[in-house]
């Protein structure tokens, strides 16, 4: 088909939260779609949309996620803002992303991965092994909290709720010995500074997506569609349906602590996942190897074969 393409007259409109890191990844939307189409950027608007899970109040009080909502707490209005036609594409962390999405959207242009490695950062620690006993580390993280209290139970965790800048300040500010940040937030931000060591996967597994940018469209907009394959990453795509399927087979939400990882060796799709009871006392994990179009078959099997082994009540909180 014939692509009918965006003008500065008449922009397509990119649609996203408003927080530094989700800006950086709009920018990076934008500019790869400008490249793809050698279009100015101003044929691409940026559309801010404040989202509940950014209220600032919530942040200050440091409410738990699991208090106040899911993972729609960073996606609905934007959501609704794409379903009304108020924005052409939505630009999202899919590691915030819920694995279905509403009724006319879909989930199907990631951008190239970053690193998937979270990062320790503390003004004076590299490695969650110097942390002395009884030290205090922040994180809203359920996922870090239950990796972190199952490796060390003798840690205090509080909650740090907050983009990449507030959590950094609570952090000078003495809240906590140290926090948890995604390698690949800070590598978009080019935050060089940041006193930050990178955790190797086999140590800490990281979210599910973490690392990928999502692009969110209509089902029924097909020069959208058309669009986006231009700046779509293969790759990227196939190791999160393997992890997407992984997560979506588990039920997972913000209440649920769950880790994944899915990596390509060739044709060859390597998929390892983790369960974890909510305080840590106890964690499950396995890992299917096979072919790249078989992963989300291996998804699904891989989270079955866990639940099984973990067993009713496994995600209750004590």
């Amino acid at each position: 088909m014939t692509v009918r393409l965006p003008t500065p007259s008449a922009p397509l409109k990119i649609g996203t939260r408003g927080s530094p890191l989700a800006l950086a990844q709009a920018y990076e939307t934008r500019k790869r779609l400008s490249s793809a189409f050698d279009l100015p950027e101003e044929a691409f608007e940026i559309v801010v949309i404040k989202v509940t899970g950014d209220n600032r109040s919530m942040i200050a009080a440091d409410r738990p996620l699991k208090e106040i909502g899911n993972k729609g707490l960073f996606t609905r209005e934007i959501e609704d803002a794409l379903l009304e036609g108020g924005i052409d594409i939505a630009v999202h962390s899919t590691k915030d992303m819920p694995t279905v999405q509403p009724d006319g959207l879909i989930l199907d242009t990631f951008l190239p991965r970053e690193d998937v490695r979270d990062a320790f950062v503390s003004h004076s620690l590299t490695r969650i092994t110097d942390l002395a006993e009884g030290a205090t580390v922040g994180t809203s993280s359920l996922r870090r909290r239950a990796q972190l209290l199952h490796k060390r139970p003798d840690l205090n965790v509080v909650e740090f709720r907050g983009n990449v800048q507030t959590r950094l300040q609570k952090l000078a500010d003495g809240v906590a010995d140290c926090t948890f940040l995604a390698s690949a937030g800070l590598s978009r931000l080019n935050m060089t500074d940041v006193p930050a060591t990178p955790i190797e996967p086999t140590d800490m597994l990281p979210a599910i997506a973490q690392g990928a940018i999502g692009i969110e469209r209509r089902i029924d907009d097909a020069n959208t569609a058309e669009m986006l394959s231009a700046i779509h990453d293969t790759p990227t795509g196939q190791r999160l349906a393997a992890e997407r399927q992984f997560l979506f087979t588990l039920d997972g939400s913000c209440e649920t602590p769950i880790a994944g990882l899915a990596t390509l060796d060739g044709n060859t799709l390597t998929l390892t996942g983790e369960v974890l009871r909510p305080d840590g006392s106890d964690a499950i994990s396995g890992t299917r190897e096979g072919p790249i179009a078989d992963g989300a078959t291996m998804g699904t099997d891989l989270a079955q074969d866990l639940l099984k082994s973990a067993g009713p009540g496994f995600f209750d909180w004590h």
